[in-house]
């Protein structure tokens, strides 16, 4: 694909993750990140046919602590990752699908708490490249919003 073909993209969008059974979740698009990260809590590894998996559960709508997901996924690693607040952490990385209306590909995310943060969810610049050229003074160019209002968003 060449440039002139890619779509453009807000600085955040909502997008899908079907293998976790998230229909929308709200994802900034972060060019400044390198990695992906999804806010994931109760994170525990496991064993499941001779490989190592992780569980977890997800809150995927901000200041929303009702709406819990369980989602379970092959663990690829084990990464220290800096976060915004420049600390080295430690962190599961899975791979999963990602979905917005124009397109459907596989990513790698690290789990991560982000309750403290304005999105539960960061598509850094590793799952865009090639993909999209992102517009950081739009929204939502690939779809409206859920018909509920929006609480203002602010990265943290």
């Amino acid at each position: 694909m060449s440039a002139k073909d890619l779509k453009i993209i807000g600085w955040r969008e909502w997008i899908s993750l079907p293998d976790l059974r998230i229909d929308r979740i709200k994802a900034k698009i972060d060019t400044g990140a390198r990695t992906s990260a999804l806010h994931a809590f109760d994170i525990e590894p496991f064993a499941k046919n001779g490989t190592d998996w992780v569980r977890f559960r997800v809150h995927p709508q901000q200041r929303d602590t009702i709406e819990t997901i369980a989602a379970e996924a092959q663990l690829l690693d084990r990464r220290q990752v800096r976060n915004s607040g420049g600390d080295a952490e430690l962190r599961y990385v899975i791979s999963t699908t990602v979905e917005l209306p124009t397109q459907r590909w596989t990513v790698e995310l690290t789990l991560t708490n982000r309750d403290a943060m304005g999105f539960r969810m960061l598509l850094g610049r590793e799952a865009v490249r090639g993909r999209f050229w992102v517009d950081p003074g739009q929204s939502f160019l690939l779809g409206a919003a859920p018909p509920a209002p929006l609480e203002s968003d602010t990265e943290q």
